[in-house]
């Protein structure tokens, strides 16, 4: 998945000419840049990927979630509807408003499952936050229709889906606010970054205040700004955002490469009958930045993990005992182990995880090896891995 496996001299010249120009912040210092803008290059170039028409860049994609909850308008004592299979900054994000994360179920997509969202709706629910894992979707047309009946906020977390598309759309572009992650290992990378995108102009323009301490940017005197809310600081550099730039001008290439990666060892892998894939929802084009299978129970896939990692197979991964991207060992979540008190309606709010069954995702969660993309494997290396991988599953069944 990650773009950084192919740095060069397109990222070194746009961070080098920040650097000479030695403006690093991305607002201000008009003067002093000599009309070198790199955020806002990287939020125009942005717009044009995403077929949206507004771009917010922010610190990172954790911000980006933060950001697009707040400029919509959720906080405390609000419902926001997120899966069990994601990663922490989910339930980060939605906390850190004040508000009440609701943990549904997945399904075969590896995303929510509709029913499981349906159930889930109360009279506080404020958003769904449906997170595209793993470089494919939800059902989206399900999710969107419940959406739109309880006239409740779509929020669309494409952090690791970059290049996936659904019914021609761009993921992240299908719900009121999307959300990226520019990260070290994102399929293209700012070092640290993220993204909030909107058709939605007020959504827009509170994200834009929200992200940089309330400022409303406009005029030319930064320090005479209004500030016409509470804001605070999800600011990304101009140093990350030249990196940004350099990358997205390239991801094109890299989804090729991704692509032809993915559909080598997927071939090899479909020729196991117990072999089974992840169901992509009709008009849905997964960005190949993962290839996730199933094998028949836990038992195999983790006779499949030891032989795996014994024959020097490595980026895979089981997410059922996994700390950061399942519900089963977020014990700090369900404990709630924080350093500051948690309001007393978070508390409350949280009270099912101690009796919650989450079986229905256990199913898919404990049957799935999630196999990363890389972008520096040669054509030859990727068959030569798809072929060991089919030989080892062959092995173990």
């Amino acid at each position: 998945m990650p773009g950084f496996e192919l740095f060069g001299d397109l990222e070194r010249k746009e961070v080098n000419d920040v650097l000479d120009n030695g403006v690093l912040m991305r607002y201000g210092f008009d003067g002093m840049r000599n009309g070198h803008w790199k955020a806002k290059a990287l939020e125009s170039e942005l717009q044009n990927t995403f077929q949206s028409k507004h771009v917010q860049l922010v610190s990172s994609g954790t911000a980006a979630v933060s950001v697009a909850l707040a400029a919509a308008g959720v906080g405390a004592g609000d419902e926001v509807i997120m899966p069990t299979f994601t990663f922490v900054a989910s339930f980060e994000a939605i906390m850190m408003l004040g508000a009440i994360p609701v943990l549904a179920d997945i399904d075969d997509t590896l995303g929510l499952n509709p029913e499981a969202v349906e159930n889930a709706i109360t009279s506080k629910t404020k958003a769904i936050m449906v997170v595209q894992m793993c470089g494919s979707m939800a059902n989206m047309d399900a999710l969107k229709t419940i959406a739109d009946k309880h006239n409740i906020l779509l929020i669309e977390d494409a952090c690791q889906a970059i290049g996936g598309t659904y019914k021609g759309k761009p993921l992240g572009s299908i719900g009121d606010l999307g959300c990226f992650s520019f990260d070290f290992v994102k399929t293209i990378t700012c070092g640290e970054g993220g993204a909030v995108i909107t058709n939605n102009k007020t959504y827009y323009i509170n994200a834009d205040h929200y992200s940089d301490h309330g400022h409303d940017h406009i005029g030319s005197d930064r320090g005479a700004e209004a500030h016409p809310f509470l804001g605070y600081n999800f600011r990304i550099s101009e140093l990350h955002a030249a990196v940004g730039l350099a990358q997205v001008k390239r991801l094109q290439d890299f989804l090729e490469i991704q692509k032809r990666n993915f559909n080598i060892i997927k071939e090899a892998l479909a020729e196991i009958p117990e072999v089974t894939f992840r169901t992509v929802p009709e008009g849905g084009v997964e960005s190949c930045a993962f290839l996730n299978f199933f094998l028949p129970d836990l038992e195999t896939v983790n006779k499949v993990s030891k032989t795996f990692k014994e024959n020097g197979v490595d980026a895979f991964w089981n997410y059922y005992n996994n700390n950061w991207h399942y519900i089963r060992e977020w014990h700090h979540l369900k404990d709630l182990k924080s350093l500051y008190p948690i309001s007393t309606e978070v508390k409350k709010g949280l009270e099912y995880l101690k009796t919650k069954d989450f079986s229905k995702s256990d199913y898919y969660i404990s049957r799935n090896i999630s196999c990363l993309i890389k972008l520096s494997w040669t054509e030859q290396e990727v068959k030569d891995r798809a072929s060991k991988m089919a030989r080892l599953i062959k092995n173990v069944l």
